[in-house]
């Protein structure tokens, strides 16, 4: 692979730019950093990393390098860079210190004052596509392995932008990808690229979208089909009979929790026997981040916030008071966080679930039904990730609704 230096050079970019783009990666594999964000605005240039979840202001460079820096890498993505009316995507790859090497997916966006430039880490690790890996607990990865060994039906995944939807798909099929077993898949975009994995990216301009691709995968002998996300009613369609005729389908959703998704693919228009024929799981999760081991303290809470919490759910055994852990910040870590951590509700749709569906239940009704069968919501889930002290309450306040 050329590396950014040499690349840049052949596009005759000055060297300031060079040399500041060079720092930005390495910052960003040193801190470990999930997007670059590049923002043009009348007075000034900003550039920020998202640490963790949280977007934290890096020094900028010189105002007068900001349409130099989105030019270059414009180059190095293999974007038009005389196109500055429409927003553009690519992808590119750069070399940095001691061997290492940093894929980026890129999204330019015009905006008054100059093109703003988002940079996505994406991961080459495929080590880390483990279930485990990810923050799954024991019952819910042999809850999540029980459907994923099924020879058909829908295994969903919800929750909203930035929860790690795409990270526990890919994990999944990391799993799935054996020689003996055709995988297709359609995103916008493929983040990971993996080997084995027939992977597609819809093209909307031409008609490529995930009804059509999906379709078309239909016609090239599949056995697991991963649909990016269902964002219309033909896609959940095409998606629900897939499962029904004897494929494996992972797909995407956006709601609030797992009962959520069967009530949003309701009102999308799927007939509550395509719903309860179809879906073997549904998976919601959220990403809370990890308290730093050197410098977490213990906190005081109240018994009030404790009665509102439902702290009886944190043992199995008598209750007993929990004792939670507050972020201080230390040089190991971010404003005393280091890393993130999943939070799942992994619910299979069982026949008492699917008797309910097809009485046209509520959420509540679900959400209850659930609870007999010793599923915990996302909120009792994050609450006994702080009683150990892994991360903190107010992240979990902060990314779980008490429902």
């Amino acid at each position: 692979m050329v590396s950014p230096q040499s690349t840049l050079s052949s596009a005759a970019v000055d060297t300031p730019v060079v040399l500041y783009l060079q720092q930005i990666w390495q910052l960003a594999a040193q801190l470990k950093a999930s997007d670059i964000h590049f923002e043009p605005f009348e007075n000034f240039y900003r550039v920020r990393l998202r640490i963790d979840g949280v977007l934290q202001e890096t020094p900028p460079p010189p105002f007068e390098l900001k349409d130099q820096i989105a030019s270059c890498i414009k180059v190095l993505s293999r974007l038009d860079i005389a196109e500055k009316r429409l927003p553009q995507d690519g992808r590119m790859n750069v070399d940095l210190e001691n061997m290492q090497r940093m894929s980026l997916r890129v999204s330019t966006l015009p905006t008054l004052f100059g093109e703003k430039l988002v940079l996505r880490v994406v991961s080459t690790d495929h080590s880390l596509l483990q279930l485990a890996h990810l923050g799954y607990g024991e019952s819910d990865q042999n809850r999540l392995i029980e459907a994923l060994e099924k020879t058909h039906g829908m295994i969903l995944v919800t929750g909203p932008t930035g929860s790690g939807k795409s990270q526990s798909l890919y994990a999944c099929l990391n799993l799935l990808n054996r020689p003996e077993v055709n995988i297709a898949t359609v995103e916008d975009p493929s983040e990971i690229h993996l080997a084995g994995v027939n992977q597609l990216n819809v093209k909307e301009k031409i008609g490529l979208n995930f009804a059509s691709a999906l379709r078309a995968f239909l016609r090239q002998d599949p056995d697991i089909l991963m649909v990016g996300e269902i964002r219309d009613s033909e896609t959940a369609d095409i998606a629900m009979k897939a499962s029904q005729t004897g494929h494996l389908v992972l797909t995407t959703l956006h709601t609030q929790d797992a009962p959520s998704a069967l009530i949003r693919l309701r009102n999308m228009g799927i007939a509550n026997y395509n719903l309860a024929s179809s879906l073997s799981l549904i998976s919601a999760q959220r990403l809370v981040r990890r308290l730093c081991v050197h410098c977490k303290k213990p906190m005081a809470v109240s018994d009030n916030l404790l009665k509102d919490l439902g702290w009886s759910y944190f043992t199995d055994s008598a209750p007993r008071r929990p004792n939670f852990f507050a972020a201080v910040g230390c040089s190991h870590c971010h404003q005393g966080y280091r890393g993130r951590l999943g939070l799942f509700q992994v619910m299979p749709v069982t026949h008492a679930m699917q008797d309910l569906v097809l009485q046209n239940s509520s959420r509540h009704a679900l959400a209850d039904q659930a609870q007999k069968e010793g599923i915990t919501t996302l909120r009792q889930t994050g609450l006994r990730q702080a009683f150990m002290g892994i991360t903190s309450l107010s992240e979990v306040l902060a990314h779980t609704d008490n429902t």
